[in-house]
């Protein structure tokens, strides 16, 4: 890093505004779940805001962009790369530099979910779980690695259980985007499972719901949950000053499989939404929850 961007890295208005930034992209983008809480500590917020807007850009640059993604990924890279060498090219990612360097976090993560989006620029099926599963070692469980380094952990035995649970939050998105992402032409449900089930791609593409798509989407579901259960252990291994915010991860993706069953399992027709409501709530009363040691 030149001496000259580190004093920009470091300048403290100059910080407050890419942070801010950061802040007010995420607010405006987040859904199932609440980015940062007011119960997580003010020195963090600014950290998790940095990578909740990188890991939202750059899925925006995989599924929105207009034009060669590929090379837009390849830029984006190129940036990041610059950036933690002193050159960022934005406020995003010269909060994101400021952050990787204040808690030591590895680049590789970053990267890894670049490639999830180079990814579905090549691929729109997957023939088993497994494929699935070694897709979401790029889409997801990288996403819990960037969260748990901004929190100063990186030992085995939290990386797993983080995993466990950023895997279930990718399948509850997919179970719910169902009908959103085959407008894209992308189909996450593996192929292996469409047979066992008696559905197929048609079947989707045409959204044609029935009781063998209910049936399903039902084991889906439960394959989601039994994950969100492995991973919850993590709460009781991080401070509890964090420990609503990532309890809400957990929560807000139980939430999307609770509408998912609220809706029938029929993903075909509509995507199933969480409501604001149901996210304050789940915010207030497990913020509370820790907050009194309940």
């Amino acid at each position: 890093m030149s001496a000259n961007t580190g004093e920009r890295l470091r300048d403290p208005a100059a910080a407050r505004e890419a942070y801010r930034w950061c802040e007010r992209y995420a607010r405006r983008h987040g859904e199932n779940f609440t980015v940062v809480s007011w119960f997580l500590p003010r020195r963090l917020r600014p950290h998790f805001f940095a990578v909740y807007a990188f890991c939202r850009y750059t899925d925006d640059l995989g599924d929105e962009a207009e034009g060669d993604r590929l090379a837009l990924l390849d830029e984006w890279e190129r940036e990041l790369r610059d950036a933690v060498a002193g050159e960022p090219a934005r406020p995003l990612l010269a909060a994101l530099a400021r952050t990787i360097e204040d808690r030591e976090i590895p680049l590789d993560p970053f990267l890894r979910l670049i490639e999830a989006n180079r990814i579905d620029q090549r691929v729109s099926r997957f023939e088993s779980y497994d494929e699935l599963l070694d897709y979401c070692s790029y889409s997801a469980t990288p996403v819990g690695q960037m969260v748990l380094a901004v929190l100063g952990y990186r030992d085995a035995e939290r990386v797993a259980l983080s995993d466990a649970t950023c895997i279930g939050l990718q399948l509850a998105n997919f179970w719910q985007d169902v009908s959103v992402d085959i407008g894209k032409g992308r189909i996450y449900l593996p192929q292996e499972d469409l047979r066992r089930f008696g559905c197929d791609d048609a079947q989707i593409i045409e959204r044609r719901f029935d009781e063998s798509f209910r049936e399903l989407m039902r084991f889906e579901v439960e394959r989601a949950r039994a994950l969100f259960a492995e991973g919850s252990a993590l709460e009781a291994l991080v401070p509890r000053s964090v420990r609503t915010d990532i309890r809400l991860f957990r929560l807000g993706g139980e939430a999307i499989l609770d509408a998912i069953e609220r809706a029938g399992y029929d993903t075909l027709s509509a995507r199933p939404r969480v409501t604001r409501a149901v996210k304050l709530r789940l915010a207030i009363v497990h913020g509370l929850r820790v907050a009194l040691r309940i």
